[in-house]
């Protein structure tokens, strides 16, 4: 096993965290009370028969705090998870909640785009399931320091990965006002963005970004307000724009799916839920590639090479249902799609 990929975290014994059943609480800080996986036996569901002989691998790209992966780990007893996160403080909750499972679970402080590095790296050729959740988790929004909700006052971070250098207030402190208007159309889809780009470099002239509160108060002022009346907060979709372009969020997905696909086993299956159009279109894209042959039209009979590698486990992309709305409404905007590998080609078509 390469411990370069391993996640340099103090996980508790089982004696600490308990042996039996789903996590017990313990306090209002450990995982299990501060997250509701979205569509969790859905995706469980989906990964099942994939995971049913002994020894099979399950990769949870985007780990978070961990309740996927315990759902896996409770209901599917031959498999082990590689759960990768960028996020040091989400692995350190979620290795407490599942330090009942001991060596079934393996964390990872990684990239989900460097799937394949980790999962070669620590000796496993291929994998038989991968799930990736994917946008903002629950801890990142909840925790006021780090700047992802624009409903509270904090620094202006969004990191996922604390131990990168990119901030939201290096954005907007250093950004030309060109690439800002881009960001902000390109990643939130915010038709007002050659406005608040603008404000935004006239306002630091005088004064440096350094708070949210300060950013949600100039889109306020942007924005035409009856334009602010339907859609949601005003704020929303900057909010994304930057998220979006400090953890390099769409570029890593549009490496990982190729990656993660490119050691999935045959039969092995990938199930992804995105949170927003613009990471639906990656993942929609990148599956239909996989779902459809490449042969030119016309030919008599379809070459082997051009057949399809992919099928389908999904009906196009699912939402959450009112159950699961009720039960958690951070499902509100999930798209899952899920597929499965029917064949082994030398190298994934990108």
């Amino acid at each position: 096993m390469d411990t370069n990929f391993v996640a340099r975290t103090v996980i508790p014994s089982v004696e600490q965290v308990g042996t039996t059943g789903i996590t017990p609480v313990l306090d209002g800080d450990d995982a299990a009370t501060r997250h509701l996986p979205v569509l969790a036996q859905r995706c469980v569901d989906l990964l099942a028969p994939a995971l049913q002989a002994p020894g099979s691998v399950l990769v949870d790209g985007t780990l978070g705090m961990g309740g996927h992966t315990e759902l896996a780990l409770s209901k599917l007893p031959n498999v082990t998870v590689i759960g990768i996160d960028r996020d040091t403080q989400a692995l350190e909750l979620a290795g407490a909640r599942l330090a009942r499972f001991g060596e079934r679970f393996i964390p990872v402080h990684a990239n989900y785009a460097e799937i394949a590095e980790v999962v070669n790296g620590l000796g496993y050729p291929q994998v038989n399931g991968i799930l990736l959740d994917l946008g903002v988790s629950s801890l990142q929004l909840d925790e006021l320091e780090r700047g992802f909700s624009y409903i509270r006052n904090a620094p202006l971070d969004m990191r996922m990965d604390q131990t990168a250098q990119l901030t939201a207030a290096a954005i907007l402190n250093n950004y030309d006002e060109t690439d800002l208007r881009r960001i902000l159309f390109d990643y939130g889809e915010e038709r007002f963005s050659p406005r608040i780009a603008k404000n935004i470099v006239a306002r630091r002239v005088t004064k440096p970004w350094e708070t949210t509160g300060e950013l949600v108060e100039l889109i306020q002022n942007s924005i035409p307000k009856k334009a602010q009346i339907t859609g949601g907060h005003p704020a929303k979709r900057t909010f994304q724009a930057l998220r979006v372009e400090v953890n390099r969020e769409l570029t890593g997905l549009s490496e990982a799916i190729p990656a993660a696909l490119s050691v999935l086993a045959v039969g092995g299956r990938i199930v992804v839920e995105s949170y927003q159009s613009l990471e639906d279109r990656i993942v929609k894209q990148a599956f239909a590639s996989g779902l459809t042959s490449t042969a030119p039209p016309g030919l008599p009979v379809t070459l082997p090479e051009h057949e399809p590698y992919l099928q389908a486990i999904t009906r196009g992309a699912e939402k959450a249902d009112a159950a699961e709305l009720e039960l958690n409404s951070r499902a509100a905007s999930v798209r899952l799609r899920g597929v499965m590998r029917i064949r082994d080609v030398a190298e994934v078509r990108r």
